[in-house]
């Protein structure tokens, strides 16, 4: 057990880097029923097109991510779970305060960037405060990306 990974990764959302700049990553709880954990460690789930707000209403001033889709896990039977249901996160009051700030004013969003159990077993998903990249930007993310890969086949030595 001394060799086992620190965490467990069960979903990436690698497009978030690329249509958005990220300005600050913070990792957060985030509240599950039973049905979704082990849904979760099947390892089926999607976080491509989340992204966390405010609910509203009575929830006001809380964070909530939309849009992951946990699949239904189907022993579960009659103890099943929606699949996109909002899903509340767990963060101190001053984080939860400081994002909601900069998404009321700032015109910023909160992305997911990945999902996974840490070393406790507990599910955690890696959230991040961004800025949408125009057409430009995007274009200059894939000169560099592919400059960085012609560079480290020209070092290498191959051709």
């Amino acid at each position: 057990m001394a060799n086992a990974p620190a965490f467990k990764t069960v979903a990436q959302n690698r497009r978030a880097r690329f249509d958005y700049e990220i300005l600050e990553t913070v990792e957060a709880g985030i509240m599950l029923t039973g049905s979704e954990v082990k849904s979760l460690r099947a390892g089926k789930s999607s976080i491509t097109e989340s992204y966390a707000g405010e609910m509203g209403g009575e929830n006001a001033g809380e964070l909530y991510l939309f849009n992951v889709n946990i699949p239904e896990y189907l022993e579960a039977h009659q103890f099943n779970h929606f699949p996109k249901r909002p899903r509340k996160l767990l963060l101190r009051k001053r984080q939860v305060k400081k994002f909601l700030g900069a998404i009321h004013r700032k015109g910023m969003t909160i992305v997911a960037l990945s999902m996974y159990f840490n070393a406790k077993g507990k599910a955690k998903v890696e959230i991040a405060l961004a800025k949408g990249k125009n057409v430009a930007d995007k274009r200059q993310t894939i000169k560099d990306r592919d400059w960085t890969r012609d560079k480290a086949r020209i070092l290498k030595g191959g051709d």
